[in-house]
């Protein structure tokens, strides 16, 4: 036995205890996917805080609520450009298209970041015309990196999902997710804090880094189709499948049409727009009390920490097996978990209010999405028709997220004018009373809908059918 074959069954042997039984090659085929995935995530996740930390020191904390209402209006052309290309290409092909043009797209815009960004007084002292040039940058940038989260990851999903069997993917996909994590605690905090620790005044160094990162995706979404044997690239597939096929009809807005069609596709809508809300509004008060402290690369050193921190807890969540809630209790227990613990979360949130509990919150929310929530949500797929897969959930994870980033932004716009009319301190204790109002009856509707996606997943699979 070779060394390499003797660690690669040291480490079947020690996945498991959390994530189940693998045979050899299924491993294998989980591990390549996971570097792929780790490789997206690490990417995604020091954009994330480069893309809030630029967007501020360009255009301001309290454009960001606007930032990401704008982005749902912008990103509506550009996936219905990305389900035509579906329609028209391979899978295969868009795992290479989509790396190369973002990753040719982010070394464009480390150039641009080179000019623009400066201290506060650098900017503020450029003419009208330079400042509002400023100004679209920080907005374009934003979007660019909004479009990246949203495509992106989705496809990597899609992919994953019409890939894999139900069987496969209950141990899989939260192994998969765990060494995703490793890419988002390596590259934020060694990427994107770079420029401060050597004294920089832009980003330009990690933006660059990032652009080589994401072209690095190609050779290995190739080396993965080439390696896996092709009966584990075999996915789900229910007896009803070919009369489910039929009746959709191609085009434009397929994705869109399958969705406000399907009970089933609108309650995975709404359990990530939900969540999203709640969780914006938590974000934006991270955001404000951070740019409070920090700004230019500092900030962007601070957020990047915060990327980081979110997945060193995701990832001790998967090690101390969360994901073993999902493999014993079901799918729809992992998903009736989620209102609750944000439940928990949004009463500490209306309790308390410094930086350092804002940091606890989010990391630990956006970390516990991510090892529990997040996993189970892309099972939900997996009964599904490959359009389902690729262009439904394109348009939910685009507009389920985003629609849901502009319903709390929307309502985090409210701050400003309360704090007008009655002050800071009065209208900050509005503004609280107002997103519990807000935050609890949504947090019940979650929960409904939770158990019955489970129920439903539950029953498809033991039925050996589509949903839809």
């Amino acid at each position: 036995m070779s060394a390499a074959s003797g660690l690669l069954r040291f480490f079947q042997w020690i996945c498991r205890f959390n994530f189940g039984n693998f045979e050899k090659e299924e491993f294998k085929k989980f591990l390549r996917m996971g570097v792929i995935f780790a490789l997206i995530i690490g990417v995604y996740w020091t954009l994330r805080p480069l893309k809030d930390a630029v967007f501020i020191q360009l255009v301001g904390s309290l454009q960001l609520p606007f930032a990401k209402t704008v982005s749902v209006i912008a990103l509506l052309p550009l996936v219905m450009f990305y389900t035509k290309l579906l329609e028209k290409t391979s899978r295969e092909k868009m795992l290479i298209i989509l790396p190369t043009f973002y990753g040719i797209s982010i070394l464009g815009f480390s150039f641009l970041m080179m000019i623009a960004q400066g201290s506060a007084e650098e900017i503020a002292g450029r003419s009208p015309l330079a400042l509002l040039g400023t100004k679209g940058l920080g907005y374009f940038w934003y979007l660019f990196v909004e479009s990246f989260g949203s495509l992106v990851v989705a496809l990597f999903w899609a992919f994953a999902a019409d890939t894999t069997d139900p069987t496969h993917a209950k141990r899989g996909f939260p192994l998969v997710v765990a060494i995703g994590q490793l890419g988002g605690i390596i590259c934020p905090y060694s990427i994107g804090g770079l420029p401060d620790r050597l004294g920089h005044s832009t980003d330009t160094l990690s933006i660059v880094s990032l652009g080589l990162l994401t072209l690095l995706i190609i050779p290995l979404i190739r080396y993965f189709l080439r390696a896996t044997p092709e009966h584990l690239l075999a996915s789900f597939h229910g007896k009803n499948e070919k009369s489910v096929e039929k009746q959709q009809e191609p085009g434009f807005l397929e994705g869109l049409k399958l969705l406000v069609q399907n009970r089933y596709l609108l309650g995975i809508f709404a359990a990530n727009f939900i969540y999203e809300v709640v969780v914006t509004i938590f974000d934006f008060n991270f955001k404000l009390a951070a740019s409070a402290e920090y700004s230019g690369v500092s900030l962007s050193r601070y957020l990047s920490l915060y990327g980081s921190s979110v997945n060193i807890v995701s990832l001790l969540c998967l090690l101390l097996g969360i994901s073993n809630v999902t493999r014993f209790l079901g799918v729809g227990t992992a998903l009736a978990a989620m209102p609750i613990i944000v439940g928990c979360a949004t009463l500490g949130f209306l309790s308390l209010n410094s930086l350092s509990f804002l940091f606890i919150l989010m990391v630990g929310s956006k970390a516990i999405n991510y090892a529990l929530n997040g996993p189970a949500l892309k099972q939900l797929y997996i009964p599904t028709t490959p359009d389902v897969k690729f262009k439904a959930q394109a348009w939910i994870e685009t507009f389920g997220s985003r629609s849901s980033k502009q319903a709390g932004s929307m309502f985090n716009m409210s701050l400003a004018p309360l704090q007008s009319a009655f002050g800071a301190a009065a209208g900050k204790s509005h503004y609280l009373m107002l997103s519990g109002f807000l935050s609890f009856p949504l947090l019940a509707l979650w929960l409904v809908v939770a158990i019955y996606l489970g129920r439903s997943f539950k029953k498809a699979i033991k039925e050996n059918k589509v949903i839809c």
